[in-house]
């Protein structure tokens, strides 16, 4: 007996070991097999300062591509169809990425809008924005089954749509009827009018179909979704504010995962009761809220935060570009905190060295302890971005001059962000260049902002100021002219001219893209110049 016991435990041990690997080698970029990759942070046009309706996102993931393109409006014959992909690891070239297997097709609708066409596509021409979070949720519900994953779903939303409420329309129809087939997602839906998150799940193994639900962010507030499901109680006799999926209660009573007698329906207890006890989510959860609401005074360490919070006083995009630099400096939660020397006085600071954007491994030979134990803490900017958006919908102008995708490449605490409207016909060419298939290079966009982050964060102490020294008056000289720069596009627009219109932008835009890029480049050469020997 004691032998079959034995052997038991070895088959459930060898089986728990594999089960672990296969994770490991289909969802690289989790970390401690936890979704950890991305924040979006959203607002209300009366959270901020100009009326604005923002969604965003960091795409915390190098593996993801880093090129991006403009897609332009299209015709479809009749009869057209849409292929459907499975995202999969690919360690076949130089540097790690995605392979997209086709599974699949979907009918093509008679015309498809312009979008900007970044990794998950963010913004089409109607000023529809969309940002991502993967929360995971629980496993037995992802299933194969399904045709539509999360960034085909983000395209076939900003092809098809005009507004948040129909592209969450559009996902419940299309989801019902080719089904899910990522893990648990978050997308963050903006336009010009209101801001939604929409969470969704697969049906479970074998199914086709997906649970779903989606929250409005009122519009006096601001939300953050930061790889954790935040949507608790739903009320669906509200439609303002909420809409969910029909099976939406009865997969959870189904399996047992609410029993109506124990209390309400809470979505994310119900179906990614492990995300919240993430403090690599919860954290950042905490952080933004507190940045933009100190006067709350939340807990850094509770398990819940509201699903949103009316900021102090409005935010204003300046604001939101110093939360996505953050890395809780002057706060117990900075990770780098203890690693100390002393000045020339015999005062300890901490030292020049000190970088928190140190990889996993590092963070091993300095005993690195945190809220993430030893990770550290998951900070709001990281060193593997791939690229980062901001987006603003604005009702007040026409949708070529109202939508704006703010797009800063790489770490967002070492790079800037540039202006994209989504009535661009164009990008430069460096964005549109890949960075990661033949490996490093001098063409790729990316290439010019990672290896100047990864350069200053050598010597952070240090080398953050000589890049601050640029990119902030850089950044400041962008947001007071925009002000300008959409002044005369809408007064081409007012004169009937919207192709000079669409022209001024996507001139503006590429002016801006190559002057930044160029600049990252000579930034990275002045600080393995100056700097020599000395990291």
């Amino acid at each position: 007996m004691k032998e079959l016991s034995s052997k038991f435990l070895v088959i459930i041990l060898v089986s728990y070991v594999k089960l672990v690997f296969m994770h490991a080698q289909t969802r690289p970029d989790w970390e401690g097999n936890i979704p950890e990759g991305c924040t979006t942070i959203t607002l209300g046009k009366k959270a901020t300062v100009d009326g604005s309706v923002i969604t965003s996102h960091t795409d915390d993931s190098h593996r993801t591509r880093s090129w991006i393109d403009i897609q332009p409006r299209k015709e479809h014959p009749e009869g057209s169809m849409v292929p459907m992909f499975k995202r999969l690891p690919n360690d076949s070239l130089a540097m790690p990425t995605y392979v997209h297997r086709k599974i699949g097709e979907i009918p093509q609708a008679a015309y498809t809008n312009a979008y900007v066409n970044s990794a998950y596509p963010c913004m089409n021409q109607c000023q529809v924005g969309i940002g991502e979070s993967t929360f995971g949720g629980r496993e037995e519900l992802q299933s194969d089954e399904g045709l539509v994953d999360c960034q085909r779903l983000c395209q076939l939303m900003l092809e098809r749509t005009s507004s948040a409420r129909e592209a969450i329309q559009l996902a419940g129809e299309l989801l019902g009827e080719y089904g899910w087939n990522d893990y648990g997602e978050c997308l963050t839906i903006s336009d010009p009018a209101e801001v939604w998150h929409l969470e969704i799940l697969g049906p479970g193994k074998g199914k086709t179909g997906a649970v779903w639900a989606a929250q409005r962010v009122p519009d006096e507030h601001v939300a953050v979704n930061a790889n954790a499901s935040t949507i608790r109680e739903i009320d669906l006799a509200d439609p303002d504010h909420f809409m969910a999926s029909d099976n939406v209660f009865e997969v959870a009573r189904e399996n047992g995962w609410w029993l109506p007698e124990e209390g309400p329906f809470r979505f994310c207890y119900a179906y990614a009761p492990e995300s919240r006890t993430s403090f690599a989510s919860r954290r950042r959860e905490w952080r933004v809220f507190d940045l933009l609401a100190p006067s709350l005074g939340l807990d850094p360490n509770a398990e819940n935060y509201p699903f949103s919070v009316k900021p102090d006083k409005p935010v204003d995009l300046a604001r939101l570009f110093s939360v996505f630099k953050d890395y809780y400096e002057g706060t117990d939660y900075n990770f780098v905190k203890d690693i100390t020397v002393a000045d020339d006085s015999g005062k300890m600071v901490i030292s020049p060295l000190a970088n928190p954007f140190m990889p996993y491994d590092m963070n091993k030979v300095f005993r690195i302890n945190g809220g993430w134990g030893w990770r550290g803490e998951r900070t709001i900017a990281r060193w593997y971005t791939m690229y980062a958006t901001i987006i603003q919908s604005r009702d007040w102008l026409p949708d070529e001059i109202g939508g704006v995708v703010w797009l800063a490449m790489d770490n967002v605490a070492t790079s800037i962000y540039i202006p994209v409207y989504c009535s661009v016909t164009d990008l430069p060419v460096p964005y549109k260049t890949p960075g990661r298939p033949q490996g490093y290079n001098r063409e790729s966009a990316w290439w010019a902002f990672n290896r100047l982050g990864t350069l200053a964060a050598q010597r952070w102490g240090d080398m953050r100021h000589d890049v601050d020294a640029v990119w902030l008056p850089w950044q400041q000289e962008l947001l007071d002219n925009q002000r300008v720069i959409e002044a005369e596009a809408l007064r081409l627009y007012e004169m009937g001219k919207p192709d000079r219109t669409i022209d001024l932008l996507t001139g503006y835009t590429d002016k801006w893209g190559i002057r930044v890029v160029n600049k990252a480049w000579e930034l990275g050469d002045l600080l393995w110049t100056k700097y020599d020997e000395l990291f």
